[in-house]
């Protein structure tokens, strides 16, 4: 399979409503722009109509593939799973998007 020269980053990443909210898991090249597309309602869909914003777990991968597997892996996933996955990363569920505007 063919690879560019330098790995272009993609994320799996979830969010949150509110802490043990509702919970959106999807995949990105560019999590920033994804997440503001989110926030701002640009894409109609689940998260806009649950108020789906609060970014608060992400996965880094090098590999698209990698990441589609994993997302699809964790959308398959138990609720308490995910909660606890969270949790270990980020026990507040604080909202990680000030992490992606430094």
């Amino acid at each position: 399979m063919w690879q560019p020269e330098f790995a272009m980053p993609y994320f799996v990443y979830m969010l949150a409503s509110q802490r043990n909210g509702t919970l959106y898991v999807g995949v990105a090249n560019d999590l920033a722009r994804r997440v503001e597309e989110h926030l701002s309602g640009a894409v109609p869909g689940f998260t806009k109509k649950h108020g789906v914003k609060r970014l608060v777990w992400y996965e880094p991968h090098d590999d698209v593939l990698a990441a589609i597997a994993r997302e699809k892996a964790l959308k398959k996933w138990r609720r308490a799973w995910k909660t606890a996955l969270i949790e270990d990363a980020n026990p507040e569920w604080n909202d990680l998007r000030i992490i992606l505007s430094r």
